[in-house]
């Protein structure tokens, strides 16, 4: 069954017909951030199945234009919504995302949809294997566990499948402007949250793919501290040592969250289990950006040559809006920071890490040039307790430009030029929303040590209280 098949076959549209949840809850629950949808449910304001509904509703009107959805399971999602009701009347104890609809990306297995492999680039669409996966990933179950509705999974299209993408009346649209892309790889889960069609979404990080579309579209988006977010796959050997996953959010309690559901070892993941017990990353959220001591740069001293035509005037706008942490009582400077081109070195070293040997003078120098940058970053967070940066050094780009972007091979480090770094050296790093250049979203990034997460999202979490973005999208 293809995409389109399988959502005709989903019974979203009987939803809209049937007037169901538009009329049954206030609209603006729409926009509200997760943790107050869990409390009016769980206080009993309001059902988890009329949230259900509200949100599948949502979808059903705004995913045929947006096309961020690879599945969705209408039956499913009401029935754990009743599931999650029903706890509720029998005096158990809600978990912390009790009845909040997500949205998961196709790569994470989720048990009852598809999970295209990835790196398979099917003829098109209607090519894809649709097959239903039928077991959760860790993060799947954890989701469930914490109480969370399951939606549906979203497209990873273009640098996540394949170069390219084979169907582009199909590809996910940016809400802000449909002509546009949400960016990549988790364009989907980006669309989905950016749109209101869910309030919070899964996203995957193995070069930028959740700051960046997160950018892009105007939302938080977190790239976790590597092995944080356990994973297993068992279909391959590979050690994803650049690659973790993540929430994509309008509000940063509800990252926080999230990771206290989805983070912490397991003994499935030997990544996990070399971290200790996960941090508490709510137990911070209050203590705002007071004290903080952080550096700001355009380029990390070397991304300037991967610099187009409106990146001065995003880094002019980022920088100033950098700048806002002093209101909040922190301290940022503009330090030197020189640091070396990590392509095509992460190349080298992430062909080497999937299993295809390569030159042992290839892999020498770009281990050791990882090794110098590392060691420059280490120094910077001995002094600075976050890294400041524009995300992306551009503006969402429409899909036909997109796509013959991505036929050249020298565009990954453009694409990458100021998150990809931090893939390669496992370090943290957020992407925060800032505002708009030429009607479209940009953003900022905050960069830190391991686990320096919590820290980082009482940070965000004031910076968005200070700079709230209100403005809805085109669709939406």
């Amino acid at each position: 069954m293809d995409r389109r098949a399988f959502l005709a076959s989903s019974a979203v549209a009987p939803l809209v017909a049937g007037g169901v949840a538009a009329s049954a809850i206030d609209a603006n629950i729409t926009w509200l951030p997760a943790w107050q949808i869990r409390e009016a449910i769980v206080s009993g304001k309001i059902t988890a199945l009329a949230v259900t509904d509200h949100f599948l509703s949502r979808i059903a009107r705004l995913d045929p234009q947006l096309h961020a959805f690879r599945a969705i399971d209408v039956a499913g999602a009401r029935e754990q919504a009743r599931n999650a009701d029903a706890a509720l009347a029998r005096g158990e104890k809600p978990g912390l995302l009790h009845g909040v609809p997500i949205a998961v990306k196709e790569n994470v297995a989720t048990r009852g949809f598809p999970s295209p492999a990835q790196g398979h680039r099917p003829a098109d669409v209607a090519s894809i294997d649709m097959t239903p996966v039928p077991e959760d990933s860790i993060i799947a179950e954890r989701l469930r566990k914490a109480g969370a509705i399951i939606l549906g999974v979203t497209v990873m299209p273009g640098m996540g499948i394949a170069v390219g993408m084979p169907d582009l009346a199909h590809h996910p649209r940016n809400p802000w402007n449909p002509e546009k892309v949400p960016g990549s790889s988790s364009a989907g889960s980006a669309a989905a949250v950016a749109a209101g069609m869910v309030p919070i979404a899964i996203g995957g990080d193995g070069g930028g793919s959740t700051r960046l579309p997160s950018a892009l579209c105007g939302l938080i988006g977190l790239h976790t501290t590597t092995g944080r977010v356990p994973a297993a796959n068992y279909l391959s050997a590979k050690l994803a040592l650049t690659d973790t996953h993540g929430p994509i959010t309008r509000d940063a309690r509800d990252a926080a969250i999230v990771m206290q559901a989805i983070a912490g070892p397991d003994g499935r993941d030997m990544l996990s289990t070399m971290h200790p017990p996960a941090p508490d990353y709510r137990a911070r959220m209050g203590e705002g950006a007071q004290g903080l001591k952080l550096g700001w740069t355009d380029d990390f001293g070397f991304a300037g040559k991967y610099f187009v035509a409106e990146t001065p005037a995003i880094i002019a706008q980022a920088h100033e809006a950098a700048q806002g942490f002093a209101q909040l009582g922190a301290s940022v400077d503009v330090p030197g920071i020189a640091l070396e081109d990590f392509w095509p070195h992460v190349a080298t070293t992430m062909a080497q890490y999937e299993g295809h040997t390569q030159p042992e003078a290839a892999m020498r120098a770009a281990m050791e040039l990882r090794g110098r940058n590392r060691a420059k970053l280490d120094a910077l967070l001995d002094h600075y307790d976050f890294i400041l940066s524009p995300t992306a050094i551009y503006t969402a780009p429409s899909v036909e430009q997109w796509n013959a972007d991505w036929k050249d091979q020298a565009y990954p480090p453009f694409y990458t030029a100021e998150t990809f770094m931090f893939n390669w050296l496992q370090l943290p790093a957020i992407s925060l929303p800032i505002g708009f250049y030429n009607g479209m979203p940009i953003g900022l990034q905050m960069a830190g040590r391991p686990d320096s997460e919590p820290r980082m999202l009482a940070a965000a979490a004031a910076f968005m209280a200070k700079f709230p973005q209100n403005r809805r999208p085109m669709v939406s």
